[in-house]
């Protein structure tokens, strides 16, 4: 008798759906890269390696749809460098709503970085058709030795560039970091000077465009701020890295995120308790219980992959305040880049304070707003930092 009721309780009933689901979940979860019951151990290197495979691919592919364009498909070609903005004889007089610039710099040549990034975006723009057709872009090449950039060489032949170390006298910056704020000073500047645009979306060249991005643009500036451009925030982020993107992060609204699709989640799960046990009334009680299981199974399964069912609509994009890290794509408007600008000139970087982590604290101390744009409109496939430098004989990791 006591076992009947004791099966037949809530209690027995929400215990085995938890402990069911943990068990689904261990085994579910495991392969996906952005969960926290991600397998390091058995997942973590195969999948490094794979992606590292695919970005070999990716690469040369690219590299060959470039030579072919400049030199009908030869292999044994010497590209010289071109950099100049390459301007349309009509450029001054027609209105630029969007420049796209690409900051690039050698790294890992193999990879073709800064190849798949103009490949991606000249697809988007051609799949964007007629309503990006005044969009312009523009690789901006800060290696210290410009001519030394074959990638960026090649594409100077095709797109309008232009080179930090051939155009002005550089002084050497005393740390990297420092070094990377001014080049990313000297892009951004260049923007605006040769097009001056509406807007400017600065990417590094290692942010592969995804589809869509160019309708989550005219989304964020069209629907979403239509009146101040960007809301009067000083930035956009169009990525955020995906292993922090989860619930668990000291982010606010995440928070509100997290309990809203428990609660809305909860409620169906409920009600359906409700009906199929054949329950006499509401309990609230075994809501607030549900709720705290749809949270949790949430949460182990990531939020990024929840992020990415609002891919289906842009009138889906979320907006939210924007934190500290990082910086792969940039949407500025031109009033926000000119005031950026200016804060970059008062800023010195240095280890642990990179131009990312003082942009975000100045929008503190200048009463600032700045957004992210979720989910991400770039991946991010550089796995070799410029910044930080690569040891030989390292093998790199996804995570």
């Amino acid at each position: 008798m006591r076992l009947r009721l004791l099966v037949k309780s809530p209690c027995f009933h929400l215990s085995a759906l938890l402990l069911i689901s943990l068990v689904l979940a261990s085994f579910c979860f495991r392969g996906l890269l952005y969960s926290p019951m991600f397998s390091r151990r058995l997942y973590l290197q195969q999948k490094s390696r794979d992606f590292l495979q695919q970005n070999l691919k990716d690469g040369t592919d690219a590299l060959q749809h470039f030579r072919d364009l400049v030199s009908g498909g030869s292999d044994n070609i010497s590209v010289p460098c071109n950099h100049r903005p390459r301007m349309e004889a009509s450029a001054a007089d027609t209105s630029t709503p969007l420049v796209i610039t690409i900051i690039t710099t050698r790294r890992r040549p193999e990879y073709h970085y800064l190849l798949q990034v103009a490949l991606g975006f000249l697809n988007r723009l051609d799949d964007c058709g007629a309503d990006c057709s005044d969009f312009k872009l523009l690789v901006c090449n800060v290696d210290p030795q410009p001519n030394s950039h074959t990638d960026a060489c090649l594409l100077s032949q095709l797109l309008p560039s232009v080179a930090r170390h051939l155009s002005e006298e550089v002084a050497e910056a005393p740390n990297r970091f420092e070094q990377e704020k001014q080049d990313y000073t000297y892009c951004l500047s260049q923007s605006l000077e040769l097009y001056s645009p509406e807007y400017v979306l600065l990417v590094e060249d290692d942010a592969v465009p995804l589809h869509g991005i160019f309708s989550a643009f005219f989304q964020l500036v069209q629907v979403r701020f239509p009146e101040e451009p960007l809301g009067g925030g000083l930035y956009t982020k169009f990525y955020h890295p995906e292993r922090l993107q989860g619930y668990v992060n000291p982010e606010p609204m995440r928070i509100l995120e997290w309990i809203g699709l428990g609660g809305t989640v909860g409620l169906v799960l409920t009600w359906l308790y409700t009906v199929i046990c054949q329950r006499p009334r509401f309990s609230w009680w075994v809501f607030v219980a549900l709720t705290l299981y749809a949270m949790l199974m949430a949460e182990l399964a990531g939020r990024h992959y929840l992020l990415e069912v609002r891919r289906m609509s842009p009138t889906l994009y979320n907006v939210v305040p924007a934190t500290e890290c990082c910086t792969p794509a940039m949407l500025f408007s031109q009033a926000s880049a000119r005031r950026t600008l200016e804060y970059f000139k008062e800023l010195q970087c240095e280890p642990g304070y990179a131009k990312d982590i003082a942009l975000y604290k100045e929008l503190g101390k200048r009463k600032e707003r700045a957004w992210a744009l979720e989910p991400n409109m770039v991946k991010h496939v550089g796995m070799f930092s410029s910044l930080r430098g690569w040891y030989e004989g390292e093998e790199p990791k996804l995570l």
